[in-house]
């Protein structure tokens, strides 16, 4: 899960799209290990509580859990947290605003429909 970091995000909103990036491309797997906070900061040379932060907020939604003593881990229903959530993220950046502008440009839904189908 190596990866560069850059400088248009913080460092743990890098870190937890990274993971959920991975779980929802099926390259990490229900009950798989993921790298622990140390590790994270050894490999992006960054303070473990950054990486904490990001780590930490996947935990929140159950998309990881901790195992103590253990590790952290890809929680089985990981995958359909992470799609819910994104579909719902999808339907406010792209679908509100197209709706929007499909109104305002006098767009019916079934002309919408045809260039949803043409593209």
């Amino acid at each position: 899960m190596s990866y560069s970091l850059s400088n248009e995000k913080p460092i743990f909103q890098q870190i937890r799209e990274r993971i959920e990036d991975a779980i929802l491309d099926e390259l990490l797997q229900p009950e798989d290990r993921i790298p622990s906070t140390n590790e994270f900061a050894k490999e992006y040379q960054i303070n473990p509580a950054t990486a904490g932060k990001g780590v930490n907020e996947l935990v929140d939604k159950g998309v990881i859990y901790k195992k103590r003593g253990v590790g952290m881990f890809v929680s089985t229903d990981a995958r359909k947290i992470l799609i819910a959530e994104r579909k719902e993220s999808f339907f406010a950046q792209h679908i509100e605003p197209l709706k929007k502008e499909a109104t305002r440009l006098g767009i019916s839904h079934e002309e919408l429909q045809n260039m949803l189908q043409r593209g």
